[in-house]
């Protein structure tokens, strides 16, 4: 599968449903007990595009972006408007948002990640689409600059420093993101007058593991 590095079109992705979805394996035993346990290290994202629909121009415009990706065939960026940046979503990315590593001296590509932390129990995310000119990076409390001090590769989400922080160096980052998904079905189906009369497509969209 290819991965094109294009953005589904904000304004149609805004207003769409959905978010994290688990997978948990339960079984009750005779007791009344319960064993669970999951087959995924990580959640998987799901939406459904077709609510943010407006006008039959959206419609087109879908349409144009998913021939172009030969319906399932290719994956692309899609901003989760509830989950984009290293910081609630209110808020404006800051160099110290997230600990990303520390540094042992040696090496000096590092993975962009976002944990969520509650109650104390944490779940961390690899970041694998950052979005280009967002990324800022801290060391040891101290802002990096771009093109001076690291690189980012916006099409893996890693990290690459001019040279290997030192041992024990914290690694900080600020960022916002895409998710990398693809379409969920090979099919739209629409018709005009039931669009008018207020039903939309049912066009799913899921996260792609990278």
């Amino acid at each position: 599968m290819a991965f094109h590095e294009i953005r589904f079109p904000a304004k149609l992705s805004f207003g769409s449903v959905g978010g994290p979805e688990r997978r948990t394996e339960i079984v009750a035993l005779a007791n009344g007990f319960e064993e669970r346990n999951t087959p995924w290290a990580e959640a998987r994202r799901r939406y459904d595009a077709g609510v943010s629909l407006r006008s039959l121009d959206d419609i087109g415009e879908l349409i144009a972006f998913f021939e172009a990706r030969q319906g399932q065939l290719h994956g692309f960026r899609w901003k989760d408007w509830t989950d984009h940046k290293s910081c609630l979503p209110s808020g404006t990315p800051d160099f110290a948002d997230q600990t990303i590593g520390t540094g042992d001296g040696v090496q000096a590509a590092f993975q962009l990640v976002k944990t969520y932390a509650s109650g104390g129990h944490s779940q961390v995310r690899r970041i694998a689409k950052p979005v280009a000119g967002t990324v800022r990076i801290g060391l040891q409390g101290d802002e990096m600059s771009e093109g001076v001090h690291f690189t980012v590769d916006t099409a893996t989400g890693i990290v690459t420093f001019a040279t290997p922080p030192a041992v024990g160096e914290t690694v900080t980052a600020g960022f916002e993101f895409d998710v990398p998904v693809r379409f969920g079905s090979d099919a739209i189906e629409v018709s005009v007058a039931s669009f008018q009369a207020g039903d939309v497509p049912n066009v799913p969209v899921l996260e792609v593991r990278l």
